[in-house]
């Protein structure tokens, strides 16, 4: 139930945040249709927690971080002991636009079973996120990971397509089947190759049109056909987000990228693919300048163009994770801990908010703050969402996406979220720090959002 809601014209007054441990965001734009509105966004619902207005903290308030609370270590514990990622290359003009998807997805599965000395045969499931390929794509990732070493008569196969999410739903999926002891040990991941399969290749769905068109009024049900890119926009128009901002935003992503790239930061993540190593979307030469004069390619009035929106990318990433008794009569150092996750849904037209209502609901689960997260892994599907998405939760900026996200990297639908992990836990490891958070918009209006933790003990 919604308490109460902001309602002004201002954005800065749009902002209502609440730093204490208990609490819940709920999402509530309220009549998002095309007539100009009174901005209405996040409405905060406090449970025994201090509140922040307009991104300040509140002395009057007492408003304090507190304390997270953790779980005691049990043997049960979900870990996380390897988690790796082919290169991200552009789609159609990159180093792997030639390369078919299950190229991609053997060659990083054969490495985690070699870099952990898990055999084959003792892989329980498997669960990878794709969005893209035909019905015929499962016969390729089920012989993919044959070809790896993976048996079919020892390891089933699933297949999980929740758009962006994907590859964070389907490590979420073997987390889960760890937790619930159905399984000891299981791979989740992703593999897209967007250069065989482009969206522009995306059918509209069957569905009985004149039905939908009726309902639409009262559920605003065709909203779920817009293109992700004027979703982009309708945040913009909604939030009144400035084109300067956005590009300087895309300015940092290929910045923070390229020096993470120069100095080996991804070089224990990625697995070589024939000989290709690193990832070919990155522009360090992207200046404000350069974008400025970029036209925007969604609606005429538009501030979302071809340079603050992610890449469309080849790739393919591979999770393995098991319990934390399986991980220590291995001996295999534990690389994270896989601490909760939620999926919450969005008005399908601001569908780039999802992060905004996501994050706040994983953090209640975890019993932690917005400060208490030290690296955000927050999908750059577009400059416009992501950088709304830090303010409106008065995330850190330092703290986002340190070595750069996918408008410099890349966003292979499918794969994404598996990839973000990898890249989250190596920063963690490196920084000496604790808690991350891997989060992001979904197509037709949801967010997901994911925490992990690395022990102290347990760093690299």
């Amino acid at each position: 139930m919604i308490d109460s809601c902001l309602a002004t014209s201002s954005r800065a007054n749009c902002q209502t945040l609440i730093c204490g441990a208990k609490h819940e965001f709920s999402a509530a734009l309220l009549d998002l249709n095309h007539r100009p509105k009174p901005f209405c966004c996040l409405v905060a619902r406090s449970y025994n927690s201090s509140i922040c207005v307009d991104g300040k903290r509140d002395k009057a308030h007492n408003c304090r971080r507190m304390s997270p609370k953790v779980s005691k270590k049990s043997p049960n514990d979900v870990v996380i002991v390897s988690a790796l990622r082919t290169p991200m290359c552009r789609a159609r003009k990159g180093a792997l636009a030639k390369t078919p998807p299950s190229t991609l997805l053997t060659t990083v599965l054969e490495a985690t079973l070699k870099r952990t000395g898990v055999q084959g045969d003792e892989i329980e499931d498997i669960c990878l996120g794709n969005c893209l390929m035909p019905p015929s794509g499962y016969g390729g990732m089920r012989m993919a990971h044959m070809a790896a070493g993976i048996p079919a008569e020892s390891t089933p196969l699933s297949w999980v397509n929740r758009q962006c999410s994907s590859g964070l739903q389907a490590v979420a999926n073997i987390a889960d089947a760890v937790a619930t002891r159905k399984i000891q040990i299981g791979i989740g991941g992703g593999v897209e190759s967007m250069s065989f399969y482009p969206m522009s290749s995306i059918k509209a769905p069957d569905v009985d049109w004149d039905a939908m068109k009726k309902c639409h009024k009262q559920t605003r049900v065709m909203d779920c056909l817009i293109p992700m890119g004027v979703t982009s926009d309708n945040v913009v128009a909604q939030y009144g987000l400035k084109r300067k901002d956005l590009d300087e935003f895309a300015v940092q992503s290929h910045q923070k990228a390229a020096r993470a790239r120069a100095s080996g930061k991804f070089k224990n993540e990625i697995v070589p693919v024939g000989n290709v190593s690193q990832d070919d979307g990155i522009r360090p030469q992207t200046t404000i300048e350069i974008l400025s004069k970029l036209k925007p390619v969604f609606s005429k009035d538009g501030r979302t163009t071809a340079g603050n929106s992610s890449q469309t990318t080849d790739g393919a990433a591979a999770v393995l994770v098991m319990t934390r008794a399986e991980a220590k009569k291995r001996g295999l150092p534990i690389l994270g801990v896989w601490r909760g996750y939620a999926v919450k849904g969005v008005p399908p037209r601001v569908m780039g908010i999802g992060p905004a209502v996501a994050i706040p609901a994983v953090l209640k689960q975890c019993n932690l703050t917005v400060d208490d997260i030290d690296v955000y892994e927050l999908n750059e599907a577009f400059a416009s969402q992501a950088s709304w998405c830090v303010d409106i939760l008065n995330i850190d900026p330092a703290k986002v996406n340190p070595n750069g996200g996918a408008i410099a990297l890349g966003h292979p639908l499918g794969c994404t979220g598996a990839r973000q992990i990898a890249t989250l836990l190596n920063e963690l490891h490196r920084r000496k720090q604790r808690f991350g958070v891997v989060s992001m918009c979904i197509g037709t209006g949801m967010g997901a959002a994911a925490v992990l933790e690395v022990e102290p003990e347990s760093r690299l």
